[in-house]
């Protein structure tokens, strides 16, 4: 077998491999063939995976990098990175030791945001659907079962986390049967008929519920009496913790920096915003400093909105802008369409301002901007346009949805998100600023609101360092970033609980949009007047979702061939 066959061969076991292990994640990315699944949370089963994720490691490293092209090369070294990633998180488990109720973490969480993804446009889908829900039950029963092994190893969860996960669960089982998050997209797919809608309710009455209850009396009576304290939130509070963060930090970054280094980044980002906010904070209301500034913000009550269709209005128009202003900036893309969807009330609580739901791989479904828009009156107005440039076009849906119509990328790449964090969110965030180049922003106002959120990240690679490294009690967190925002106190509240669930996420966004930065600055310098910014956003997007130095390696290969085609033009050479 040669080399490329080899190759390739390994690109579809690790894909089968990755989306086996986590179908949840298959649904959420929609990837098809996986919508009857669930994952197995077992301890065992973590170690059968990782097993089967170090064999494809070891096969991988057989294969020669003189026998492979330039493309064949990126595969390797996106698999490589990609594969070590899953190993590392299956053998760390940090779920297993933060029980809490955050979306992409929390296995509950992720069930109930993604099982009702699911497209049900056959009859083989909703038996697909109808499968998933017989096995539910038993799913939550053992998420209830690893979080007391994790207790019994002397690794227990946070307070603050257990009691959202109670929430989180109280909220689902307060609800009648026929409002159940399971159960609504069996009533209105055209597809179901009545028996498939009262086997579902059979289901979820006799088999879901009474899981959930036992899940939930799993967390208040076993978990939280031995949860760790709001004073000792961060991973270096565990035992092995220190190292599972550094691992976390690698795989969120996609780099060797280390928490130290981050956490240091983080206070110089917010240092060199100051002087935009004055800038900009001076055309809105006059020459003002930031900490007034900030608190004007937060005090004035013209500016939060007093409904939700208020909120969606606002997002709908900043989606329509961008999409009309798209092609100017990018190559032009055959991509699915992106909606705007309200988030369950029932998740305000534990849920950040936005977040993406990519298309689903045959079509059916279309991207979605999903909007936080419960208690209006609390959400401020010059937030959300932002939010849709990350969270919709130029953001995550231009680059996800472009990435699933890739034909010369293996399958597994098509469909990545969490797995390159950094990329994907480095990407949203870089497109809040360049928002702001496209001419998207409707004011000055909302230009805010683009600080803020850049306050924000930088914030993050503070307050995630100082709990999981140096030891912050969640307050601290709290404090930090409330004083180097102008966000709500809500919103913190969710942004700190959301970085003690999920060690090292929250570092990715602001790493990885100054790499982005970076190679589009190097590529400036050298290219002068032959830089061309759609190429650049072209070559970021060509091979999909990549490490950072992946990255790096395809973008200088891009500016090398447009430095070359400028020499070729000016030696008398074809256009």
């Amino acid at each position: 077998m040669s080399a490329r066959q080899e190759l390739e061969r390994l690109d579809r076991e690790f894909f089968e491999c990755m989306h086996s292990i986590d179908p949840l994640s298959a649904t959420m990315l929609g990837v098809s063939g996986y919508d009857a699944l669930l994952p197995d949370p077992s301890t065992e089963a973590a170690g059968r995976g990782a097993a089967r994720v170090a064999r494809i490691e070891e096969e991988l490293g057989r294969i020669r990098e003189d026998d492979l092209t330039p493309g064949e090369l990126v595969d390797r070294e996106v698999m490589g990175q990609l594969a070590w990633a899953l190993r590392t998180n299956l053998e760390d488990g940090l779920w297993a030791v933060d029980a809490s109720a955050a979306g992409y973490v929390s296995p509950q969480a992720m069930a109930f945001q993604a099982i009702p993804t699911a497209p049900l446009d056959s009859r083989q889908a909703v038996g697909s659907y109808l499968d998933r829900l017989s096995r539910l039950g038993d799913y939550f029963d053992a998420v209830g079962e690893r979080y007391r092994e994790a207790l019994e190893r002397n690794w227990p969860s946070t307070a603050v986390g257990i009691r959202q996960a109670m929430d989180q669960l109280q909220g689902h089982l307060g609800r009648p049967l026929e409002r159940d998050v399971f159960l609504k997209p069996l009533l209105r797919a055209e597809e179901a008929d009545d028996p498939d809608r009262e086997r579902a309710r059979h289901l979820i009455s006799t088999r879901v519920r009474p899981a959930m209850r036992r899940l939930q009396d799993c967390l208040s009576q076993e978990l939280l009496p031995s949860a760790r304290p709001d004073a000792q939130v961060g991973l270096t509070y565990l035992q092995g913790g220190d190292a599972a963060y550094e691992r976390a930090v690698r795989r969120h970054t996609t780099t060797d920096l280390t928490p130290e280094r981050i956490h240091q980044i983080g206070l110089d980002a917010l240092s060199s915003l100051q002087d935009e906010w004055r800038e900009i904070g001076g055309r809105v209301f006059g020459p003002i400093e930031f900490p007034e500034l900030r608190d004007r913000l937060r005090s004035d009550p013209g500016l939060r909105f007093n409904t939700e269709a208020e909120i969606v209005q606002v997002v709908q128009e900043a989606l329509d802008r961008a999409e009309a202003a798209r092609d100017r900036f990018f190559p032009h893309f055959e991509i699915a369409t992106c909606v705007v969807e309200e988030i369950d009330p029932v998740e305000a609580g534990n849920s950040a301002l936005a977040y993406y739901r990519g298309p689903s791989q045959a079509g059916g479904r279309p991207g979605a901007h999903c909007v936080l828009t419960a208690d209006p009156k609390s959400r401020y107005v010059y937030e959300y346009e932002a939010l849709a440039f990350h969270e919709s076009t130029p953001g995550h849906h231009l680059q996800i949805a472009s990435a699933q119509t890739l034909t010369g990328i293996p399958a597994y790449r098509r469909h990545l998100d969490a797995e390159v964090c950094s990329y994907v969110e480095g990407w949203g965030l870089y497109c809040e600023r360049l928002a702001d180049e496209m001419g998207l922003y409707s004011s000055d106002l909302q230009r805010l609101g683009m600080l803020s959120f850049d306050a924000l990240r930088a914030c993050r690679l503070v307050v995630d360092t100082g709990m999981h490294r140096l030891g912050w009690s969640r307050q601290q967190a709290v404090d930090f970033m409330w004083q180097n925002t102008a966000t709500t106190l809500a919103n913190v509240n969710n942004e700190i609980d959301r970085y003690i669930a999920w060690p090292g996420q929250a570092l990715a966004y602001m790493i990885g949009r100054e790499e982005i930065r970076r190679l589009r600055e190097a590529a400036e310098d050298e290219l002068g007047s032959a830089f061309d910014l759609r190429g650049f956003h072209g070559a970021v997007l060509s091979e999909g979702p990549l490490p950072l130095a992946v990255l790096g390696e395809v973008v200088r290969r891009w500016q090398r061939s447009q430095a070359d085609s400028g020499q070729s033009r000016l030696a008398g050479g074809p256009d």
